[in-house]
Parts: structure tokens; C-alpha cells; sequence
């Protein structure tokens, strides 16, 4: 007789018409509320985002998973679904952007993984500047997809009394649950840069933040009603494919982690663990170097172009990273680690700051130019510990700094965008040493 299988976690999607509908403080604060009920609850962020999951992850004590079905594949979401579902008896998930929104060929959305997953749709609707019309703007979202069960809707920043009266009155012939009129409240605002949000490490009080949010906001919900609608994912296991894709990069992997170098998926850090590699972590910002033992090193995206100078300035990071590669561990860099390995960075005061000079680069952020999209791209050679030449992988691009100079170097990818347009080269390779502006998120199909 077969095993009975484990209960499997109940979970929602809390998607939006709209970036911008206040998504992030509802999810963190009902991820907090549920928790506190003493419930294990996981996070879930759907597409290319390394902000908002610090937040979840500070939310409910459980690293946050990324779920993207464009740079992913559905083997890859599959497992991670099954292995969130095994883990927790909650999963609350935020979607990215509007609810059917997704690549720029049209895939990804929110919708696809609600429709791949089963688990219901929460719609969170900013109803600032709406009255009834509120109702014709549900109404569509609900009935758009089949495949997609939007369950329930709250609406946010909601302005009076009367607002939220007239807000009610309108959705109720609708016959969709109300499952919370959230007022507006301008000190739940969670500061932005850049890149998004201000991130999580860099909040004054972040715990304080998060038990205020749960409790205001918490008043505002219906949470009897809205665990309610909370079921358990399909049974994805004859699809799941538990291996992440990224090759490990070595077998004992120093990780690049303080706030100039926070952009790292939880999910790969586990895989990497998983599949055998030992991980230690130093703080570039803090003078660290990479551990003397380590035969690898990550070094992933962040923000050091808020640092450089301080940066530029950390004689033992510096000379921990040269060393390394004169031992010849692999040195790995994306987006603000690829700067980092660069010649130089100049800074949005327009003053050079000297990097490792371990990769003919230089940068500046003291003109902007916004870089965005997802990015197909394969190895221009065998790089190990990555692949042979011709590998492929999938990522995403994202970051406001501009290449002055790239030039000298071994090519380390061929980059396409999601229509599949040729952006010609990316990245650069000197030995073991390689990097480029794209995040990797998984090996091609």
C-alpha cells in the first residue's frame, strides 16, 4: 500500500490590477497576522524581484520563494511549489505587477502560475480616485481568465467611511467577497530607490514596522473569510524537476552578503547546498574578504554603486578577491557584483572609484540609463563551472548603471530579450573570472 501522503499547505495569490496597489504591505502584514496565530506560513513572490522577499522573509521567519514562468521552467516551479507545499500549512503569495501582466511576449503573468497552481486569486484594487466604477474593473479581472479563480477582493487605500460605504454597495451585486476595506495610512508607506523599494536590512525599525502593519491592518481584514478561500495546490509531482539548473560553482562557495550584495535567490542558495557545496558568507562592506578555503565565490547583485567609495576603500576585500583568483577559484559577479570586479565605478557624485581591476570594466552611475528585461542568454565558450559553449540559461536584467567600457575580454554570453531580439554580447571572461548584468534564474529548457 502507498505511503499516504503529507498534508499539503493551503495557499492564495494576492495579485493586483496595477503595480503600485500596495500588494507588499498587505502581503508582509498578513503573513505576520498568520504567523502569529501559530501558523507555519510560507512566501512566495512571483517573477524577478529580490526586494520585496526580504520583507516576506522578515514577515513570517521563512526565506521567500521566486516563482517565474518565463525564466523558469515548470519543473523548476513545480518542485518549488511542491516543496512549500510540504513545508508549511500556509502559502500566501504576491504577484508581480497586474495580475495578467507578465514578459514582454506575453507570458509569466501572475495569472499562469494561479492557473498552473490552482491556488485562488485575492484581487488587492487601490481605490483611490474610484467609486463604483470599482465594480466594472472587478467584474472584468474576475471574468477575463477561466482558467482563473479570482476569489475575493480588498480594496486598499481607502479614503472615509463613506468611501469605503460606497466601495461596498458598489461590489456587492457582483457576488465577489469584500474581504477587506483597508484605510489609507500614509505611515505604512514603505520608502523607495532606484531599484524599488528600500530594502529590508536598511528599514529603522523593521520589526516595529511589521507588528504595527499586521495589527492596523489585520483590524481591516476579514480573516476568517479570507483563510477561507485558502486550498491546497494541484498535485504538480509527475512534473516537478527538484534540481535548480544553476550549476554549483564550486564546492566550497564564498557568498558576497550585506546590503551592496543582497540580490540572491534563496531557492539556488538551497539547491547549491543540496547538491552537495558548501556555502560561507562574507560582508564586502564590512572589509571582509572571501574565505582562504573556498574554491568559488559569488558575488551577486545589490546596490555598491551607494557604496563605492567605502567600497573602493576595503583593502582586505580587495585583496581577498585578487587572491582568489590568482589561486584560481572561480569568481562569479552579477549586475553589482559584475561591477564590482570591474576596473572602476564612478558614482552619481561623478567621482572614480577604483574596484579589483579583475575584469577590463568600467561603470558609471553618475548617468542613468534604465536597463530592463528578462534576458535568454548561452555561453560564447565552456566556462566551468557553468557549461560548456553553447549552454543556455535564463535571467533577468535590471539596474540603472552605464558601461563605459567594456572591451578586452572573452565574451561570456550571446543575450537575447523576450521577444527574442539579439542584444548581441554580454558579460566578460578573464580566466575563471566571469560576470555580466544579468541575474541567472535557471538553465534554459
Amino acid at each position: 500500500m502507498a505511503e499516504p501522503r503529507s498534508p499539503r499547505a493551503r495557499g492564495l495569490i494576492l495579485a493586483a490590477p496595477a503595480s503600485g496597489s500596495g500588494k507588499t504591505m498587505l502581503t508582509m502584514a498578513l503573513l505576520r497576522r498568520l504567523k502569529a496565530a501559530g501558523n507555519r506560513v510560507g512566501a512566495i513572490k512571483t517573477g524577478p524581484d529580490y526586494i520585496d522577499p526580504a520583507f516576506h522573509a522578515a514577515a513570517c521567519g521563512e526565506p521567500c520563494l521566486n516563482l517565474d514562468l518565463w525564466a523558469m521552467r515548470r519543473g523548476t516551479v513545480a518542485a518549488l511549489v511542491e516543496r512549500i507545499s510540504a513545508e508549511h500549512e500556509l502559502v500566501i503569495a504576491e504577484g508581480a505587477m497586474g495580475l495578467f501582466d507578465g514578459a514582454a511576449d506575453g507570458s509569466g503573468a501572475t495569472a499562469d502560475l494561479a492557473a498552473l497552481t490552482g491556488w485562488p486569486v485575492v484581487l488587492v484594487v487601490d481605490a483611490r480616485g474610484q467609486g463604483a466604477s470599482i465594480a466594472a474593473l472587478v467584474r472584468g479581472f474576475r471574468d477575463h481568465r477561466r482558467d482563473v479563480d479570482v476569489a475575493g477582493a480588498i480594496c486598499n487605500r481607502v479614503g472615509s467611511a463613506d468611501h469605503a460605504a460606497i466601495l461596498a454597495q458598489a461590489l456587492e451585486p457582483i457576488g465577489l467577497p469584500l474581504l477587506g476595506l483597508v484605510h489609507r495610512d500614509e505611515s505604512l508607506a514603505l520608502p523607495g530607490r532606484h531599484l524599488g523599494l528600500v530594502q529590508a536590512a536598511e528599514h529603522g525599525d523593521l520589526e516595529r514596522f511589521i507588528a504595527e502593519a499586521a495589527e492596523r491592518v489585520g483590524r481591516q481584514l476579514d480573516l476568517t473569510a479570507l483563510t477561507g478561500l485558502m486550498r491546497p495546490a494541484r498535485d504538480l509531482t509527475t512534473l516537478a524537476d527538484p534540481a535548480n539548473g544553476i550549476p554549483p560553482l564550486g564546492q566550497r562557495i564564498a557568498v558576497a552578503r550585506d546590503e551592496a550584495f543582497a540580490f540572491a535567490y534563496p531557492a539556488l542558495l538551497r539547491d547549491w547546498r543540496e547538491r552537495g557545496a558548501a556555502l560561507s558568507f562574507f560582508s564586502p562592506l564590512a572589509d571582509e574578504g572571501p574565505d582562504p578555503a573556498a574554491d568559488a565565490v559569488y558575488l551577486p547583485g545589490g546596490y555598491p554603486e551607494l557604496h563605492a567609495g567605502r567600497l573602493a576603500h576595503n583593502e582586505r576585500l580587495m585583496t581577498g578577491l585578487r587572491v582568489a583568483a590568482q589561486r584560481g577559484a572561480a569568481i562569479y559577479g552579477e549586475c553589482g557584483g559584475y561591477m564590482l570586479l570591474g576596473q572602476g565605478l564612478v558614482d552619481a557624485e561623478g567621482q572614480r572609484q577604483r574596484m579589483t581591476e579583475l575584469l577590463p570594466l568600467e561603470t558609471s552611475f553618475a548617468e542613468r540609463k534604465l536597463h530592463l528585461g528578462y534576458r535568454a542568454v548561452t555561453l560564447r565558450g565552456e566556462v566551468p563551472p557553468l557549461g560548456a559553449a553553447g549552454s543556455g540559461f535564463r535571467g533577468h536584467e535590471f539596474h540603472y548603471a552605464r558601461i563605459l567600457s567594456e572591451a578586452g575580454a572573452e565574451p561570456l554570453f550571446a543575450s537575447s530579450d523576450a521577444r527574442h531580439r539579439d542584444l548581441g554580447a554580454a558579460g566578460q571572461r578573464v580566466g575563471r573570472v566571469f560576470g555580466s548584468f544579468v541575474h541567472l534564474i535557471d538553465r534554459a529548457a
